[in-house]
């Protein structure tokens, strides 16, 4: 299987957990998009969900699906969250926020009784950092909010470039919540607990895309099928 089989495997795998009645978390990007539109059918053959989604563009895909939707104002508790990630690590630690949804992907996976991540196999990795990670931030002081995740991150390791990131028309991305996103290359990561300690402390971070102590299970999609990991006690 390519890549997108295996995403679109775990993500079909992923639906055993999903039961009648259930209030669900609904991610964001294009592995979560797979669990969205195999959901989508479900309800259309009877199931009865309620659905937040973590983004503009999967409320546009959930609503497409005929996916009933609310919101953490109208239901502040869910029972299970189903979204990608960008690095999965042995602890269940993740990097997410490629799609530049992380701020709202983490408070619903926070307002969540489990939070499962579904991948391909790819996405697993022996250390976190490959992937830059994403830090959201507010547009006002932004030189300043730069330096300062800059010594936040040397307070713990070694910091690599700190990169704005661009949309396709040279601006700057700006995500559903009207913020921009560093991406931090720093190649490893080996304490994400205590980086992400250092980085919620910073003024002017809205977020960061360490998703610690969040996923219940991991459901991975390889060349030989499907895996399920748990995270270690």
């Amino acid at each position: 299987m390519n890549a997108d089989a295996q995403k679109r495997a775990a993500a079909a795998r992923a639906l055993e957990f999903v039961t009648p009645g259930m209030r669900l978390g609904l991610g964001t990007g294009s592995t979560a998009r797979h669990f969205v539109e195999l959901l989508g059918e479900r309800v259309r053959g009877g199931l009865d969900v309620v659905g937040v989604p973590t983004s503009e563009a999967t409320y546009a895909d959930a609503l497409r699906c005929g996916i009933k939707l609310t919101t953490l104002d109208e239901t502040p508790e869910l029972d299970l969250t189903v979204d990608g990630a960008d690095e999965i690590g042995p602890d269940l630690s993740l990097i997410k926020g490629g799609g530049g949804a992380l701020l709202r992907e983490k408070i619903v996976a926070a307002a969540s009784a489990r939070m499962i991540v579904i991948a391909d196999a790819g996405k697993w990795v022996a250390s976190l950092g490959g992937f830059p990670l994403p830090i959201e931030v507010t547009p006002f002081g932004f030189e300043a909010t730069r330096r300062a995740v800059a010594a936040a991150i040397s307070a713990v390791q070694p910091c690599g470039p700190l990169t704005l990131r661009r949309a396709q028309n040279g601006h700057a991305f700006v995500t559903d919540g009207g913020h921009w996103i560093i991406d931090a290359a720093l190649s490893r990561i080996d304490d994400p607990a205590a980086l992400a300690q250092k980085l919620s402390a910073v003024p002017g971070v809205m977020e960061h895309g360490l998703f610690v102590g969040l996923a219940t299970f991991a459901v991975l999609g390889g060349p030989d099928g499907v895996r399920i990991v748990e995270r270690p006690a």
